[in-house]
């Protein structure tokens, strides 16, 4: 084999782990990067400490994959998280399970994940090239050729010829890690269907008013349910959201996202219940007991002791009682207003952030286009995808990043067999 036999682009999670498991299979394999080096997203994931992968089974990766969850049989069978674990710790990275089966390095730092996989990219001989940005991929007699790349910020270029291409350049979100869409647009050029690019695992905008007024507000162990126009329940969980100053922020709002796809077509309500814990008739007894015992307090002291204080205003505000009204003048109505409130505080939301504040991308290449096993496309010989390229996209958890590993791996070792496949073909 010669040098350029795969060019990998995009040295992300996806685009390393293509390279590597190219590499393994004895192919001579280049990566480019448009960055100064490689795993800058890895750097921010998991707020810096990188959740690697969930320690579940394939078939609850795969329930936790909204998006086209099918289309990932042959590769979560092939690279299950198990697999990723073990991958990481044969390259001497401890890992440690937290809640929700959610996998971290002990060190909590991602950047032991970032020198794990870098290292192994230089034991295995593959050519980094950084600093670089690939332009389109070339095509002879309907097949890969070769990429053109010219210098970030330079209309100057260069072609190189390969075999095999692996387009590993991330989504839309993030674009100040490099995944500004590059490689979608040159899968749409070489006419491959691009599928709702859209923003998931994203924070929430509202018209409330309120959420402003209660800016930098974190409330933890709270329960989120979303309802469509049918009020169906889409999503219900408990956890931690923050309100900001554009509306709803936080883990169970990033991952309520992942439910909320049609905003164009549909219409979603959120309600918070401020005390899971209790249920409607003891919260209402513990109200009693507070109204009881601070009868001389006004409401706006009062209600301190059940709510934060940035919340207190909005929920009398909401329930129309006046702060300065004496706990011992609320009447049962305005009672049973706040108990309502409690339990099921309703915010409206209009639609996401920009795709740009997103975790990960909706959407991608058409999954019906590629082959599952080896993530090479239907259309092109030679051209395979890895990642947040493709149209499949989970929840959080670690789930997304199991993805990227398990394409990753079988797009490299796809091409790797493709490569062998085309030097048979040659000799008859």
């Amino acid at each position: 084999m010669k040098w350029f036999d795969i060019v990998v682009v995009g040295g992300g999670a996806a685009g390393m782990m293509a390279a590597i498991c190219a590499a393994r299979q004895g192919a001579a394999v280049t990566l480019i990067e448009r960055n100064q080096k490689v795993g800058r997203k890895l750097y921010i994931t998991g707020k810096g400490r990188c959740n690697v992968t969930n320690h579940c089974s394939p078939e609850e990766v795969r329930a936790a994959t909204p998006r086209n969850g099918k289309f990932l049989y042959s590769a979560l069978e092939h690279t299950p998280p198990a697999w990723v674990e073990e991958f990481f710790e044969g390259l001497g990275v401890k890992l440690k399970v937290e809640r929700g089966n959610r996998v971290f390095p002990a060190s909590d730092k991602s950047i032991d994940i970032i020198h794990a996989l870098f290292f192994e990219l230089k034991r295995l001989n593959v050519t980094m090239t950084t600093w670089q940005r690939v332009s389109s991929v070339t095509l002879k007699d309907g097949a890969v050729s070769g990429v053109e790349i010219g210098t970030a910020g330079d209309k100057w270029g260069w072609g190189e010829p390969c075999k095999a291409v692996i387009l590993a350049t991330g989504g839309l979100s993030y674009p100040a890690t490099g995944s500004t869409g590059d490689g979608l647009w040159m899968a749409e050029e070489l006419g491959h269907t691009l599928v709702d690019i859209k923003p998931s695992l994203v924070p929430l905008e509202s018209p409330d008013p309120f959420c402003a007024q209660m800016q930098g507000l974190a409330l933890k162990n709270v329960t989120l349910t979303v309802k469509n126009r049918k009020k169906k329940v889409v999503y219900q969980e408990q956890g931690e959201l923050l309100f900001t100053h554009f509306g709803l922020s936080g883990p169970l709002v990033l991952s309520a996202s992942a439910h909320m796809r049609d905003f164009e077509k549909d219409q979603y309500t959120c309600a918070i219940d401020l005390k899971p814990a209790l249920d409607e008739a003891t919260l209402d007894a513990r109200l009693v007991r507070e109204l009881s015992a601070g009868a001389n307090k006004d409401m706006d002291n009062l209600l301190g002791a059940l709510a934060p204080r940035l919340l207190v205003p909005v929920l009398l505000e909401r329930a129309a009682i006046p702060g300065d009204k004496k706990a011992h003048d609320l009447t049962k109505q305005e009672r049973r207003r706040l108990l309502e409130l409690f339990k099921c505080f309703p915010v409206a939301v209009s639609g996401p952030r920009p795709i740009d504040e997103a975790i990960v991308t909706s959407g991608g290449v058409k999954v019906s286009e590629v082959d599952p096993k080896t993530m090479m496309s239907k259309k092109i010989p030679g051209l395979f995808f890895a990642g947040e390229m493709l149209d499949v996209d989970a929840y959080t958890g670690g789930f997304n990043l199991q993805i990227a590993w398990a394409t990753g791996r079988a797009a490299g070792e796809g091409a790797a067999a493709y490569l062998g496949e085309s030097d048979e073909s040659k000799q008859f």
